[in-house]
């Protein structure tokens, strides 16, 4: 997969950033930042991520395979605490 990856240069890079603003969105955003503030994040994050695509095909870092894992683990606790509201509210209805 790691010669793949190092093959098609924009899929990684982009799934590079897709991964990385998923994350940023899911655990370090609190609030909704201005706008010039948020395109100037979005370029240093899309910076980050070709620092990262140079890791992941030069050094050979498994780079988005951790930020796959990361995903996948966040998306694992949504589906739990989905879960969990679905039978908490199950659990509060009165029954007849």
């Amino acid at each position: 997969m790691q010669s793949w990856l190092a093959e098609h240069l924009w899929i990684t890079y982009i799934l590079i950033f897709v991964f990385l603003v998923y994350i940023y969105n899911k655990v370090f955003r609190t609030r909704r930042l201005p706008v010039l503030k948020a395109v100037l994040f979005y370029i240093l994050m899309a910076v980050g991520a070709f620092i990262l695509l140079l890791f992941q095909v030069d050094l050979e870092l498994p780079i988005v395979l951790c930020l796959g894992v990361a995903v996948g683990l966040m998306l694992m606790l949504r589906i739990r605490y989905w879960v969990e509201e679905r039978q908490k509210r199950q659990s509060d209805k009165p029954s007849n």
